[in-house]
């Protein structure tokens, strides 16, 4: 009997306007093309490079984002603090705890999608490993896949969280360095892993800013505030195939178009 597939695009962070430009733009043409089941978007630099304001949010859900995950960047915008608890589809770092607004899971379209963030050389948070154990724990019997976003700067720490999960979770995929890696694979136990998905945002950029601006914050260590970059952008992020049967990877491709 032949396996019942199902094909996921997770993107890199949204950086800018340029960023929510280019998915604007052609986000709804490269699910055709991939024939994309699922997509999940992190968006946490999405205004201006700092945060996501209720209208990025709009226009990711409107051109194909099926779920829009976060990170440290999640507070900077006020505006989207109520829908942090009413948007669904809508993540931030689930180990932030209980006392913030919002949730770091959802199931959407018999989907779960489970938002952590990392410690290693990032602001104060609980232990991510705990956190997505649990948030995985409550989602027994309701979905066999499942995609983490692993928001962290540390390259020992994403791949310990891999490997953490590994033949629990479909895919295991880090965000926040806006570098896209070159290690997508697939894990002894069937889950696919990548350090860093890339950034969706301007390519002649110094991690999506002005490239000027970071080039003189680093002879001055004056600090300059960042500022967007301009031009034309790209689409970075990976490509899963997955059993729907037992949610296991079965294929894995990076992209940066």
């Amino acid at each position: 009997m032949p396996v019942k597939t199902r094909t996921t695009l997770l993107l890199g962070d949204v950086y800018g306007e340029s960023g929510c430009r280019v998915l604007f733009l052609k986000l709804k043409s490269l699910i055709k093309e991939r024939r994309a089941d699922f997509t999940v978007v992190n968006a946490e630099n999405a205004c201006g490079g700092f945060g996501i304001s209720v209208e990025n949010m709009n226009t990711l859900f409107s051109c194909g984002a099926d779920v829009i995950t976060s990170g440290n960047h999640i507070w900077q915008k006020e505006e989207i603090f109520p829908y942090l608890d009413s948007e669904s589809r809508l993540l931030r770092p689930a180990n932030y705890g209980n006392l913030v607004p919002g949730h770091g899971s959802c199931i959407y379209r018999g989907t779960g999608v489970i938002n952590v963030q990392g410690r290693k050389d990032m602001p104060p948070t609980e232990d991510p490993f705990t956190w997505a154990e649990n948030l995985l724990n409550r989602m027994k019997g309701e979905t066999k896949t499942v995609f983490v976003d692993f928001h962290a700067e540390n390259a020992e720490e994403k791949e310990a969280m891999a490997f953490f999960l590994d033949g629990r979770v479909t895919a295991v995929v880090g965000t926040h360095i806006h570098v896209q890696t070159s290690d997508e694979r697939i894990l002894p136990g069937g889950t696919a892993f990548i350090t860093d998905l890339g950034m969706c945002g301007p390519r002649d950029s110094i991690i999506g800013s002005n490239p000027e601006i970071s080039v003189r914050r680093q002879l001055t260590q004056m600090p300059l505030k960042a500022r967007p970059a301009e031009g034309e952008s790209m689409i970075c992020g990976l490509c899963v195939v997955s059993d729907e049967s037992t949610g296991k990877a079965l294929e894995v491709q990076r992209f940066c178009l």
